[in-house]
């Protein structure tokens, strides 16, 4: 089994050492690194250049720079995707956007962990469980989501807030670790 297919069974694999994993990112990294580099003006080439980076779009997105990711094509976002400043996901493993996510400036995504044991650690290796968030999420700045974790529809995550563990539909979740503090009730 490669490291590779290791990574995508959630299963421990060298991430640091790995000839394969490591050309995939230098390649994700120098088109982020292009991205990063346009004009605002020239929103044509901002989204052709998206668009091969990511694994799978919709037609209406914006990522305001910067943007770092380590594969790109593990990345998969919905319609009337919108990111401020400074995003970074790390996409060892799937991470998928719906449908109308807004998310705030300096905001996280990782799915990658390393093991406790130093032992491990040391040998550079690490495990990946995707991240899902659902449509019409509005993350606010500074929001680090952890991995494995999955965020339902129409839900609220509150500033400076850390996900550690899946957050329910309809609700505000706020803090670190980030809980739900009240449901979204229907605007009468």
């Amino acid at each position: 089994m490669t490291e590779k297919e290791k990574c995508e069974a959630g299963l421990l694999y060298n991430a640091n050492y790995d000839a394969q994993l490591i050309q995939e990112r230098m390649v994700c990294k120098d088109l982020c690194l292009e991205y990063n580099a346009l004009k605002n003006s020239d929103a044509e080439e901002r989204s052709r250049l998206l668009k091969k980076i990511l694994g799978s779009t919709k037609e209406n997105l914006c990522i305001e720079p910067s943007f770092w990711c380590d594969y790109g094509y593990n990345i998969q976002v919905g319609e009337n995707f919108y990111s401020n400043h400074n995003l970074v996901i790390l996409d060892c493993a799937k991470v998928r956007f719906g449908d109308h996510v807004f998310i705030g400036p300096n905001c996280s995504f990782y799915t990658a962990g390393h093991p406790l044991d130093v032992k491990q650690r040391n040998e550079g290796l690490e495990y990946a469980h995707p991240i899902t968030v659902g449509d019409n999420v509005w993350l606010g700045g500074n929001v680090v989501v952890l991995p494995g974790v999955t965020i339902g529809n129409n839900t609220v995550i509150g500033a400076g807030s850390v996900v550690t563990k899946d957050i329910p539909e309809n609700v505000v979740a706020v803090g670190n670790p980030c809980r739900v503090v009240k449901s979204i009730e229907e605007n009468k």
